[in-house]
C-alpha cells in the first residue's frame, strides 16, 4: 500500500450481501435461500432468532478495519431498513456514524439494486471529493468488479471485503487489496462441518441433515485444496519473476508484496500459517528459506 499523507477513506457496505453471505457461511451454502420466507414471516421465532443471533455480522469489526487505512470521511449501509433482521443493527450502526441508505426490493425476493445506487454514490463521491484516496467495498458481487476497476483508474487505492465462499474471484483480482471478513480480528470463526455419518437407528431427518453437512464439508474441504494449490503456485511464478536478476536471493518481505500485487486475495494466515515465514517453511519444495541475516532471504529451490 502507497505512503500517503493525511489518508481519507470511503466505506460502501452492501449490507444485505453481507449478512445474507455470513448467513450462509455459518449455516451452509444457501441456507438463507431455504430460511428466506421464514426469516421474513417471524425473525423471532425461537429457531430462526437462535440462526439470525449465531450469523450476526460484527459491523464494528468492519469499521474498525477500515479506519485501520486513514481516517473515515464517509460510510454509508445499503439495505432495505424497515425489514426486521436488518433493523435490528440500525442502533449499532448510527451509533457509528454510518450514514443508512434504504433500499426497497422491486418486488418479492427481488434484488434491492443496492449495486447500482452504492456504484452511483461511489463515482460521484470520488468526483466530488478530490483528497477521498481509499475506497472500501463491503460485498462480494462480481457486479462491484468495473466499480473497483473505474476506482483504481481514479487513483484510488481499493480494498474489497466480503464472506468466504461468496466472493467472485474476480472481484479480488480487480481490488488492490482484499480482505476475507472472517479474518477480520474479533470475528470468530465457523466451525468446521460436523461429521454426517449415519447412526443405526437414527431419525431419517437427521441422516438427511447430516448427509446435507457431509457434502458441504467435502466441498470446503475441495475449496481448501484448490486454495493452497493455488497459493503454492503464487509463491512459484513471483519467485521466478523476481529472480530475474544476478542475484537469486530475495527479501520475503518483497515476495510477499509481489504475491499481493498478482492476488490480492492471498493471506497466509487464511491458509492456516501464523506468518508468511511458516508459509515459506512449509513450501520448502518450492522456496528456501535463509533466517541467519537481520533480513529473511528466499530463493527458489534447485
Amino acid at each position: 500500500m502507497p505512503e500517503i499523507d493525511n489518508p481519507r477513506v470511503a466505506v460502501y457496505l452492501d449490507f444485505d450481501n453481507i449478512v445474507m453471505s455470513w448467513y450462509d457461511r455459518i449455516h451452509g451454502k444457501q441456507a438463507f435461500s431455504r430460511d428466506r420466507q421464514k426469516i421474513a414471516e417471524d425473525p423471532t421465532e425461537p429457531e430462526i432468532a437462535q440462526k439470525l443471533e449465531r450469523a450476526r455480522v460484527d459491523v464494528g469489526a468492519i469499521i474498525d478495519y477500515a479506519a485501520s487505512f486513514g481516517s473515515l470521511l464517509l460510510t454509508r449501509a445499503y439495505a432495505d431498513w424497515s425489514a426486521p433482521m436488518n433493523a435490528e443493527y440500525r442502533t449499532q450502526l448510527v451509533a457509528r456514524a454510518v450514514d443508512l441508505v434504504q433500499l426497497f426490493p422491486a418486488a418479492a425476493y427481488a434484488k434491492n439494486g443496492a449495486d447500482i445506487r452504492l456504484a452511483v454514490d461511489a463515482v460521484e463521491d470520488m468526483f466530488r471529493t478530490a483528497d477521498l484516496t481509499h475506497v472500501v467495498i463491503v460485498g462480494g458481487d462480481s457486479d462491484y468488479v468495473p466499480l473497483a476497476q473505474r476506482c483504481r483508474r481514479l487513483g484510488r487505492y481499493v480494498i474489497g471485503m466480503g464472506v468466504a465462499g461468496s466472493t467472485a474471484k474476480s472481484l479480488a483480482a480487480a481490488c488492490d487489496e482484499f480482505q476475507s471478513y472472517e479474518e477480520l480480528p474479533g470475528v470468530e470463526r465457523p466451525a468446521p462441518a460436523r461429521s454426517g455419518k449415519k447412526r443405526r437407528g437414527a431419525d431419517p431427518a437427521d441422516a438427511s441433515s447430516a448427509a446435507q453437512e457431509d457434502r458441504e464439508g467435502a466441498e470446503d474441504s475441495a475449496e481448501d485444496q484448490d486454495a493452497a494449490q493455488t497459493a503454492a503456485h503464487l509463491l512459484r511464478r513471483a519467485l521466478e519473476l523476481g529472480g530475474r536478476d544476478d542475484s537469486d536471493w530475495l527479501y520475503a518481505s518483497a515476495v510477499k508484496s509481489h504475491m499481493r500485487r498478482m492476488d490480492s486475495s492471498f493471506r497466509e494466515k487464511s491458509l492456516g500459517y501464523r506468518s508468511f515465514s511458516d508459509f515459506l517453511k512449509a513450501h520448502d519444495d518450492i522456496a528456501e528459506l535463509d533466517e541467519n541475516g537481520h533480513e529473511r532471504m528466499v530463493r527458489a529451490r534447485d
